[in-house]
C-alpha cells in the first residue's frame, strides 16, 4: 500500500495539526468502499477520514459539485464536517464520527428502529435549507452512462434497451405528478448510513443533487433489502404519518428505477477493472430485479396510484 500511504500523507499535509507529525505516529485503517479508497487515520490529537477517489470515477463524478453538496449536508447537521478537500482530484478529508455502526442490510434488519431513524435522517436532508448543486436527472443519467459504456466498448445485459423503453410509462407518470425537488443523496447505500442508536448520519455525496425525494426512499429500500414493515417504518418516520397509496407506490416505482440506473453504474465499474467485487454479476442481479419488479401486476397498480 505504499502509493496509498503517500497519497494519504500528502493530503494530511494540508491540515496544520497533521503537517509536522511523524508518519510513524499515525495509525491508518482501511474502511469500506466499492469505488474509492477510504481510510480512518488516527493521530495523537485527532482522528479523520481520508478519501482517495477510485480509478476512473472522475469520468462521471463532478468533484466540485460533490464538495459543495457535502459541505451543505454538513452545515445541515446531517453529515460529517469536511476539513479539507481538493475539488480537482477529489481527495477529501472529513471529521470522523465516533461510536457509530456502518450500516448493512443485516444491521438494518437487526437494529431496533434503524429503518425509522434512516427515514428521519432523510427527512432532515430533504427539508434542509441548504440547496444542492446538480440536478439528478434519471433518464439523462441513463443516457450519459450508456455513452460512457459505448466509449469503453462494453457489453450490456440482454434486453436492457427493451426495459428502458418499457420504463417510458414510469417517466410519464412521474412527470404527470411531480414532487418539489429537494436536496437528495441519490446513492443511499446502507454503508453510507452511520448509526449511533439515536441518530443516523449520512455520508458520501458523489451522486447527490436536487431530485425527487422519493428516489432516496426507494433506493434505500432496495439497498437494504427492506421487508414490508421496514418500508412502512421508514416512510412513517419520514412523513410523520403512515403513507398513503400514492406515496407508497412512488417509493416502489423508484425501487425499480434505481436498479435500472445502477445496472449501468455496475457495468462501468466492470469496464474500469474495479476489483472491489464482481461488478458484472452485480449488474446482472440489479437488472434481473428491476425487470422482475416491473413485470408484477402490483407495479401497474403503483403506477396508477401516483
Amino acid at each position: 500500500m505504499p502509493e496509498n500511504q503517500k497519497a494519504i500523507h500528502s493530503a494530511l499535509k494540508n491540515i496544520a495539526k497533521f503537517a509536522e507529525l511523524d508518519k510513524g505516529s499515525l495509525k491508518t485503517t482501511r474502511l469500506g468502499g466499492l469505488t474509492n479508497l477510504v481510510y480512518r487515520v488516527e493521530a495523537p490529537l485527532d482522528t479523520v477520514i481520508v478519501r482517495i477517489p477510485g480509478k476512473g470515477t472522475n469520468d462521471y463524478i463532478d468533484r466540485a459539485v460533490e464538495l459543495h453538496n457535502a459541505t451543505a449536508a454538513a452545515k445541515a447537521g446531517i453529515s460529517a464536517e469536511i476539513i479539507w478537500a481538493d475539488s480537482g482530484s477529489g481527495v477529501m478529508i472529513s471529521r470522523c464520527i465516533e461510536n457509530i455502526k456502518t450500516m448493512t442490510p443485516a444491521l438494518f434488519a437487526s437494529r431496533k428502529g434503524a429503518a425509522a431513524r434512516a427515514g428521519t435522517a432523510l427527512a432532515a436532508l430533504h427539508n434542509s435549507s441548504e440547496p444542492f448543486e446538480f440536478r439528478f436527472e434519471l433518464f439523462a443519467m441513463i443516457d450519459e452512462y450508456l455513452a460512457v459504456l459505448s466509449e469503453k466498448n462494453a457489453d450490456l445485459p440482454e434486453g436492457y434497451h427493451d426495459v428502458v423503453k418499457a420504463a417510458a410509462p414510469v417517466k410519464a407518470a412521474i412527470e404527470a405528478s411531480p414532487h418539489p425537488l429537494a436536496p437528495c443523496h441519490c446513492d443511499p447505500l446502507c454503508e453510507n448510513f452511520l448509526d449511533d442508536g439515536r441518530k443516523m448520519w449520512i455520508v458520501d455525496w458523489e451522486y447527490s443533487g436536487m431530485n425527487d425525494p422519493f428516489w432516496d426512499l426507494g433506493d434505500l429500500s432496495v439497498e437494504g433489502a427492506f421487508a414490508a414493515q421496514q418500508d412502512t417504518d421508514m416512510l412513517t418516520a419520514y412523513l410523520g404519518k403512515p403513507p398513503n397509496a400514492a406515496q407508497f407506490g412512488r417509493m416502489v416505482i423508484y425501487k425499480a428505477m434505481c436498479d435500472l440506473l445502477w445496472t449501468l453504474w455496475g457495468l462501468i465499474q466492470h469496464a474500469n477493472g474495479n476489483g472491489a467485487e464482481d461488478f458484472w454479476a452485480y449488474a446482472l442481479n440489479r437488472f434481473a430485479r428491476c425487470k422482475n419488479l416491473m413485470e408484477t401486476p402490483e407495479f401497474q397498480g403503483h403506477l396508477r396510484a401516483i
